[in-house]
């Protein structure tokens, strides 16, 4: 069992009582991060229990990083470092999504990484490229914990990457493959803060936990509830790929709805019923029924790409 901890961002690695404690100075300046990271709320995480609670290894913690993704992917290449293992970060100062979209959320709401074999995703060796499969198990883990934490709350997965409430993001999932066969989940919860803080340009697309019930949510609670749901889901869609369809219909944000999927400089059109097995979104066209394994419903040209770092 790891414990990786930084609270000090220094650059010292140091063992006390059999546990590691690791910490690595990233912080480049984040132009549109939100509430500074003072006002946030303390949400402190007890890494022995979470490790005892979730099934991880190997859990970091860090106060600040650029991206929990790029630290994952380290993690997923160093030799020896026990899996599953997951790196949260109370405030990422260049948070990434998928089609080189920045990463807005309240600093102190929940960005976590998490590191599998692929033997672990349900898969013998990791594939170029993600599968589909993959962010929709991880969606469904997600919006099933937090209607389970949040009964009052009713939590969407969009395919193929987001939980949403009411039409609003409240969570995006982005799915990486690394060297080693490792695959890398990136998870953003907004766990804390208000949209009334974000970029402009976001405020009406997303909401939070604080803005739906008035409070927010502890990082360690969706953890510990998420984490065992999560790996639980892959073994069984492992053994039995149907158990994701029959887990993700009644949490499909779409089905019934004409959508618009941009994949390149294509656009693929239809009425929506649901997934496949394997993943793939199912519509009904013009020209016939559709399978489509990638894509995405947000037009290239209204991705938020933020600001580069100083």
């Amino acid at each position: 069992m790891w414990i990786l901890f930084d609270r000090l961002c220094t650059t010292d690695c140091t063992t006390e009582g059999g546990l590691i404690f690791m910490s690595s100075e990233l912080s480049p300046r984040d132009c549109a991060s939100g509430l500074p990271e003072s006002l946030a709320p303390p949400d402190p995480i007890d890494p022995a229990a979470l490790l005892a609670a979730s099934g991880l290894a190997t859990f970091e913690h860090s106060s600040e990083i650029v991206s929990t993704m790029e630290r994952a992917r380290e993690m997923a290449i160093t030799v020896g470092l026990p899996l599953p293992a997951a790196i949260v970060a109370d405030r990422q100062t260049f948070g990434r999504g998928q089609q080189g979209a920045r990463w807005w959320q309240a600093p102190g709401s929940l960005a976590v990484s998490v590191v599998l074999g692929a033997v672990d995703a349900g898969t013998p060796a990791a594939p170029l490229a993600p599968q589909p499969i993959w962010s929709l198990a991880c969606g469904v883990a997600l919006a099933e914990t937090l209607a389970l934490l949040l009964p009052t709350v009713r939590p969407r997965v969009r395919w193929p990457n987001d939980i949403e409430v009411q039409g609003k993001k409240l969570a995006g999932i982005l799915v990486e493959t690394a060297p080693g066969d490792r695959v890398i989940f990136g998870i953003g919860v907004n766990t804390t803060g208000s949209a009334a803080t974000a970029p402009i340009p976001l405020r009406t697309k997303l909401t939070t936990l604080p803005d739906l019930t008035g409070r927010p949510l502890p990082r360690q609670r969706v953890l510990a509830e998420f984490l065992p749901r999560f790996f639980q889901l892959l073994r069984a869609i492992a053994a039995d790929p149907g158990v994701l369809q029959l887990r993700y219909r009644p949490l499909c944000a779409l089905t019934g709805q004409v959508v618009t999927i941009h994949r390149g400089g294509t656009l693929l059109r239809g009425l929506c019923r649901g997934i496949a097995a394997d993943g793939a979104l199912l519509l009904d066209a013009e020209t016939g029924p559709l399978r489509v394994h990638s894509g995405s419903l947000t037009d290239p040209a209204d991705v938020w790409r933020g600001c580069e770092p100083a």
